[in-house]
């Protein structure tokens, strides 16, 4: 399911109707963390078809006057936790490879999931590490906000260990489980 999801972002994210959808999801972020004022915002870097909040977010983090985060992930044992960003692009990699800070550890109070497959009971399906369900399940009470494009919507079973978002925001809809 995990292969599909991601061929099908590929291609979808080729085509001209990604644009519009990424600026319409970047507004309704926009809105969510208005409404959710975090303390500190927990992003992510993006990968190949995900949403790029990122830069949807960069211009604006005036108002959002919070400090920022980016994920850093550590294969053994498999865990991750947040490092203060300064909003420049990468320096380091994470174990994963993926780009991340230097900074400080911090925690979040509000974060940014990626999602490649979402429910609409708010669960979601990544990469397969269980690196946000770990750090989620680790932190109880924040707030995780599930960014997915609407074609990642579907149906799977549900694990003991998945642990649902607060919020799933697509370009279409949110989705508050």
């Amino acid at each position: 399911m995990r292969q599909e999801l991601l061929a099908r972002r590929k291609a979808w994210a080729a085509t001209p109707a990604t644009h519009a959808a990424a600026l319409t999801l970047g507004r309704s972020l926009h809105q969510v963390l208005e409404q959710l004022e975090p303390q500190c915002l927990g992003l992510y870097w993006p990968l190949d078809g995900e949403f790029n909040a990122v830069d949807a977010l960069l211009p604006h983090t005036e108002a959002l006057a919070c400090p920022l985060a980016l994920p850093f992930a550590y294969k053994n044992p498999r865990r991750m936790d947040y490092r203060r960003w300064d909003g420049q692009p990468p320096a380091v990699q994470d174990e994963c490879g993926i780009g991340s800070s230097a900074g400080a550890a911090v925690q979040p109070d509000v974060v940014l999931v990626p999602c490649v497959g979402f429910t609409a009971e708010g669960y979601r399906l990544g990469y397969g590490g269980g690196y946000y369900d770990r750090w989620l399940a680790a932190h109880p009470g924040v707030i995780s906000v599930g960014l997915a494009w609407n074609l990642g919507r579907t149906q799977f079973a549900i694990e003991p260990h998945d642990q649902a978002l607060t919020l799933v925001l697509t370009e279409t809809e949110l989705i508050s489980p």
